[in-house]
C-alpha cells in the first residue's frame, strides 16, 4: 500500500465542505454534502477501501510542483515529464454558500503546457466511508454514481467508460488544449455535459469570489503571504451556514503514525472557534468574526445543565447540534495502519471549564462595539447571567481539561484561569453597559481562583504554575496567563515559569503541550510537538520583551509549513507532519503571532526612532 505524507496534500472547498488533493493529483480525502457526512473519498484512511479520484499522466514524470493561484484557493498540481507539461487545476466552485444545500461541486480542470502528455483520470468513490455499494451508468462523457440515496454526476470533456462500478478516461493535451472533468453531487435529472466554456465560467467565478474576499484583509505586516493563507485556510474550514469553524476537515490521521491517537476533527470546538474571533478582528476580517459570535451566542442560549458536562458542549457539529457518538471503521487499515479509524468523537460531553473563559472573552470582545451593531441584547444576557452562576458553583470542579485526556477528571489549571477570564470578562461586559447582574458574588468568585492558582497552582520546587493542583508537570497552554490578563509578563513568577518550560517542553523553539509519560492521559503512545503551543509561545516570547527570540521562533516555524503554506496539528521528531490536517487551530495561532509580533516590533523601531543615542562629542 502507499500513502502520501499526510503534508504532501492541498486544500480545496467551498465553505460546506472540502477535499484534499494529494501532490501526485489524487483526490484522497472528501465527505459530502458536508464535513462531518461521511465520505466518499478516503484513501488516505485505507488505500484499498477508502476510494479516490485520481488524475495524473500515466507515464512516469520527472517531477511535480503544486502551488496555489496567487491571492485564492484554487490549487494548481503541474507535472513535469520527458514528453511535456501539463497542470490540473482544482477547485470547488461557491454559490450561495449561506444556503444549506447538499450540492458539491468538484471541478478539475488540465491544461497543457508543453510538448504532449497523455493523462488518465480514475474516478472510484467508495460511499459512506466504504461500506455503502454503489451502481455506475456511463453515457459518452458523462456518468451517474448511485448508492442508497446518494447520486454522483460526472461530466467530462473526454469519453468515459466503464471499469466494473468506477470510470476511468484517457486522453492527451497539447500546448494550449483544455480538458477536464466536473463531479457533482445533489443535482436531479440527467447529468450534463461540460463543455461551451462552463468550466472557464466556474473557474472565473471562483477566483473572483477569493480574491475579492481576501481584499478585506487589513493586514500589511512582515508576513503578509503566510498571514493570508492562514486566513483563507480559515476561511475554507468555516461552515458557511452556521459560521461554525471546523477543527480541521479530516478524521483519524494519526498523531503518532501507527499509534492509536486518532480523532475525528470535523466538528466544532467552542475552544478553537472562539479564538478565531480575536484572529480574524486582527487580520480584518469582521464578518467572519460576527458569523461565529452568532454561532456561539446561540449555543449560549441553547445551554443546559443536569447532565454532568455543563452548559456548553465542547464541541458540536457543524449545524450546531452535539451527538457526536463516536464509533470505529474496523474495515479500515488506517493511514499507514494507524488504528483504530475513528469517526464521531466521544470526548463531546467531557466537562472542560476553560471553554467558557475562551466564549466570554470572544464575546465580550465582540459586545464592545468593535462591529458596529454586533451586541448582546437582554435575552442573551439572561442566558449568559445563567451560565456565569452555573461556573459560579463549578469552576473548582476537576475537569477532563484542555487537552481532552481520557485518563480522570483533575483540578486543571488551565481551566481555573480561564475560569477566571470568564469572570473577568462578564463583569466587564455588566459594569460597561449597565448590565444586571450579581457582580459582588462574581468578583468575590473571580479573586478566589486568583487566589487559588497562585497558592495551589504554583510550585514552589519547580518555580512554575504547573498542569493541576499539585502536580509537578508544566503544560504549554498555560502560556496564555499573560495573553488573557491573568499575570504580567514580567511578573517574576511568569518569567520562572517560562524557564521551567523552556528546560522541559520546548525543543529548538518547537513545544510539547505536555509530556504524556511524565503525566499520563490514559492513552498509549507519544505525540510530536504541538504547533499551536509553538506559535502561542511566540506571542510569550513577545510580551516578555524577548522580541529577538520570538521572531526567530517564528521564522523557524513557518519553514515546517508544507509546500502551499498548510499546517496540521503537530510535527513528528523527524519534522514531518502529523495529524488532521490542515488544522484551523494552528493557522489561527499564526496569524495571531504574527499580528501581535508585528505590533512589538513596530514599537521598538518607532522607540528606537524617537530616543536616539544623543547628541555628538565635541570635537
Amino acid at each position: 500500500m502507499s500513502y502520501p505524507p499526510i503534508a504532501e496534500h492541498g486544500l480545496i472547498g467551498d465553505l460546506q465542505s472540502a477535499a484534499l488533493v494529494a501532490t501526485d493529483g489524487t483526490i484522497d480525502w472528501f465527505c459530502c454534502p458536508r464535513f462531518d457526512s461521511p465520505s466518499v473519498f478516503a484513501s488516505l484512511l485505507d488505500e484499498r477501501r477508502g476510494g479516490r479520484f485520481a488524475l495524473a499522466p500515466v507515464a512516469p514524470v520527472r517531477t511535480t510542483k503544486q502551488m496555489y493561484l496567487p491571492d485564492t484557493a484554487i490549487l494548481v498540481t503541474r507535472f513535469l515529464s520527458e514528453s511535456g507539461i501539463a497542470e490540473v487545476i482544482d477547485f470547488m466552485p461557491i454559490d450561495r454558500p449561506e444556503i444549506v444545500s447538499d450540492r458539491r461541486r468538484i471541478v478539475r480542470a488540465v491544461r497543457g503546457i508543453r510538448g504532449e502528455v497523455e493523462l488518465e483520470a480514475r474516478v472510484e468513490p467508495r460511499l459512506d466511508y466504504g461500506r455503502r455499494p454503489h451502481q455506475v451508468h456511463v453515457d459518452g462523457t458523462t456518468a451517474v454514481f448511485e448508492g442508497g440515496d446518494q447520486r454522483l454526476h460526472l461530466g467530462s470533456v473526454s469519453p468515459l467508460e466503464r471499469d466494473g462500478d468506477d470510470v476511468r478516461s484517457r486522453f492527451t493535451v497539447g500546448a494550449g488544449d483544455v480538458a477536464g472533468m466536473v463531479l457533482e453531487s445533489g443535482a436531479s435529472g440527467e447529468p450534463q455535459a461540460i463543455g461551451g466554456g462552463r468550466v472557464l465560467e466556474l473557474y472565473l467565478a471562483t477566483a473572483t469570489f477569493w480574491r475579492r474576499w481576501l481584499e478585506q484583509s487589513t493586514y500589511r505586516g512582515r508576513w503578509r503571504e503566510e498571514v493570508e493563507r492562514s486566513a483563507m485556510t480559515l476561511k475554507l474550514l468555516t461552515y458557511a451556514p452556521s459560521g461554525g469553524l471546523v477543527a480541521a476537515p479530516t478524521a483519524a490521521l494519526p498523531e503518532q503514525v501507527g499509534g492509536s491517537r486518532n480523532w475525528d476533527y470535523r466538528y466544532t470546538w467552542v475552544r478553537d472557534g472562539a479564538f478565531s474571533v480575536a484572529a480574524l478582528l486582527g487580520l480584518g476580517f469582521t464578518e467572519e468574526a460576527a458569523a461565529f459570535g452568532d454561532w456561539l451566542r446561540r449555543r449560549v442560549e441553547e445551554q443546559r445543565v443536569g447532565d454532568g458536562s455543563g452548559p456548553l458542549k465542547i464541541m458540536y457539529r457543524v449545524d450546531g447540534s452535539s451527538d457526536l457518538t463516536e464509533e470505529t471503521l474496523d474495515h479500515f487499515d488506517g493511514y499507514m495502519g494507524s488504528r483504530p479509524v475513528r469517526v464521531g468523537n466521544a470526548a463531546w460531553d467531557q466537562l472542560q471549564l476553560d471553554i467558557y473563559g475562551e466564549a466570554m472573552n470572544s464575546i465580550e470582545a465582540l459586545d464592545r462595539g468593535v462591529l458596529g451593531d454586533w451586541g448582546v441584547g437582554h435575552d442573551g444576557w439572561s442566558h449568559i447571567v445563567s451560565m456565569m452562576d452555573w461556573l459560579c458553583e463549578h469552576w473548582s470542579d476537576p475537569d477532563e481539561g484542555i487537552w481532552e485526556t481520557r485518563g480522570g477528571r483533575r483540578p486543571f489549571v488551565y481551566g481555573q484561569v480561564m475560569s477566571w477570564v470568564a469572570f473577568d470578562r462578564a463583569i466587564r461586559m455588566a459594569t460597561s453597559r449597565g448590565r444586571p447582574a450579581d457582580l459582588s458574588r462574581w468578583v468575590r468568585e473571580r479573586d478566589r481562583i486568583h487566589e487559588r492558582i497562585m497558592t495551589k497552582g504554583w510550585n514552589e520546587r519547580l518555580g512554575a504554575f504547573v498542569q493541576y493542583e499539585g502536580a509537578d508537570v508544566l503544560d504549554a497552554s498555560l502560556v496564555l496567563m499573560p495573553l488573557m490578563g491573568f499575570i504580567v509578563p514580567n511578573d517574576r513568577r511568569w518569567q520562572s515559569t517560562m524557564s521551567a518550560m523552556e528546560k522541559t517542553l520546548v525543543a529548538d523553539s518547537l513545544v510539547y503541550r505536555y509530556d504524556p509519560a511524565a503525566s499520563p492521559d490514559g492513552l498509549p503512545g507519544s505525540e510530536g510537538t504541538f504547533s499551536l503551543c509553538t506559535f502561542l509561545y511566540v506571542d510569550a516570547l513577545a510580551r516578555s520583551g524577548r522580541l529577538d527570540e520570538a521572531r526567530l521562533t517564528f521564522s523557524k516555524m513557518l519553514t515546517y509549513a508544507n509546500h502551499v503554506g498548510l499546517y496540521s496539528e503537530e510535527i513528528d521528531p523527524t519534522g514531518e507532519q502529523v495529524g488532521n490536517f490542515p488544522q484551523a487551530f494552528t493557522h489561527l495561532a499564526l496569524a495571531a503571532a504574527a499580528v501581535n509580533l508585528d505590533r512589538h516590533l513596530d514599537h521598538r523601531r518607532d522607540s528606537a526612532i524617537r530616543s536616539p543615542a544623543g547628541p555628538a562629542p565635541r570635537g
